[in-house]
């Protein structure tokens, strides 16, 4: 892998989580890894159930007790998963902290909004109710809420859906933690207040040098805000590597079938999006070999895809992914006309896609080594 920012504070390594049911268990994370170091922003991208906030909570210890939870969870060398609760809890909140999809959900409709952020304090540090409410004005006023005064005694109704995300915000980072979590933190917020929530998360890494782990679906906040990014498909990773080669010279058909369903509205020719034709497969019965298989133009079936399960191996130096054929997939130039504004346009805030060029894999024929039957 390529040098990294720094040296890791969280490393994950062959991380399973699953869940027993009538019908047989539900691999909802299969073996993931990957590390995080300081100042650093981890971006995780995948489809709804491809086992992203799952493997946040594995991470937090805040998954239901029938949760079987496999692997290593490693804090600054310490494995998570085999401290004891009441050693988790004072690790969680304070050390480790996580912004939550909904925040609605997540505070507390009968107290205050103030009250909550001051509990928070209080749980990790010993100081003074007036201490601590303080401390949570301040929090407030970091986030970038008006008048945080007034706004410390209402409560969240009170406060608009961006408001309430920033309140959560102010909530995990009460105590400046190591590693912040956060899982879709600008969902069903409009791009305007997303852009006011993610520049909030830019001025507190800024301040705190913290981890920050970002669960998204957007690519256009991965593309912005990431250093390296992590691919999940069926509970997989099937791609790691630096943003930009992401962008640049993906690595497995999963990725590049995200970047081609986006649109591009920065004045280039209209295209028809890509579609990844299917749906997500059952965590009860995957299906053997690649998971991806069932979905992907390009597999080699019968054959290695739906036999043999690919590993997640490095093909240059800090990419790695998990296709049989990534090494001879057809190279996306960072230097052609028409994809080299894709990184620019992410970045400044538009909802863009991969080119009109050839972003599409070429037939299976190309794939297969010569000789080989079709």
């Amino acid at each position: 892998m390529a040098e990294r920012l720094s040296e890791p504070i969280l490393s994950v390594r062959d991380l399973h989580v699953s869940f027993p049911t009538d019908d047989g268990a539900v691999l909802a994370v299969d073996g993931v890894s990957f590390d995080v170091g300081e100042n650093e922003v981890l971006g995780v991208v995948g489809e709804s159930g491809s086992g992203k906030s799952v493997t946040s909570l594995a991470i937090m210890g805040l998954l239901p007790k029938r949760a079987v939870v496999t692997g290593e969870v490693l804090f600054r060398g310490v494995d998570l998963l085999t401290l004891r609760e009441r050693e988790r809890q004072e690790l969680r909140g304070g050390r480790i902290a996580m912004v939550f999809q909904d925040a609605l959900a997540a505070l507390n409709p009968v107290f205050t909004v103030g009250h909550q952020l001051a509990e928070a304090v209080r749980a990790h540090n010993e100081v003074s109710r007036q201490e601590a409410k303080s401390r949570s004005v301040e929090l407030l006023d970091i986030v970038g809420i008006p008048n945080p005064k007034a706004r410390h005694d209402q409560y969240p109704h009170e406060f608009s859906g961006g408001m309430r995300q920033r309140a959560m915000i102010a909530m995990a980072i009460a105590n400046d933690p190591d590693v912040l979590i956060a899982d879709e933190p600008t969902t069903a917020l409009d791009v305007t207040i997303q852009a006011q929530v993610l520049e909030v998360f830019e001025r507190i890494q800024e301040r705190t040098r913290s981890a920050v782990i970002l669960i998204t679906h957007d690519l256009g906040v991965v593309a912005g805000m990431a250093d390296h990014v992590l691919v999940m498909y069926a509970g997989r990773a099937v791609e790691v590597a630096e943003v930009d080669d992401i962008f640049y010279d993906s690595k497995h058909p999963y990725t590049r079938g995200l970047l081609g369903s986006l649109p591009r509205v920065d004045g280039v020719e209209t295209r028809r999006l890509v579609r990844i034709k299917g749906q997500p497969p059952s965590l009860l019965h995957p299906p053997p070999g690649c998971a991806f298989h069932p979905r992907c133009d390009h597999a080699d079936l019968p054959g290695s895809c739906n036999e043999d399960r690919p590993e997640l191996a490095e093909i240059a130096p800090g990419h790695r992914s998990a296709c049989h054929f990534a090494a001879r997939l057809p190279t996306v130039e960072a230097a052609d006309a028409e994809f080299a504004p894709l990184v620019d346009h992410l970045n400044a805030g538009s909802v863009v896609g991969p080119p009109s060029g050839p972003t599409e894999l070429g037939p299976v024929d190309t794939l297969r080594p010569p000789g080989e039957a079709g």
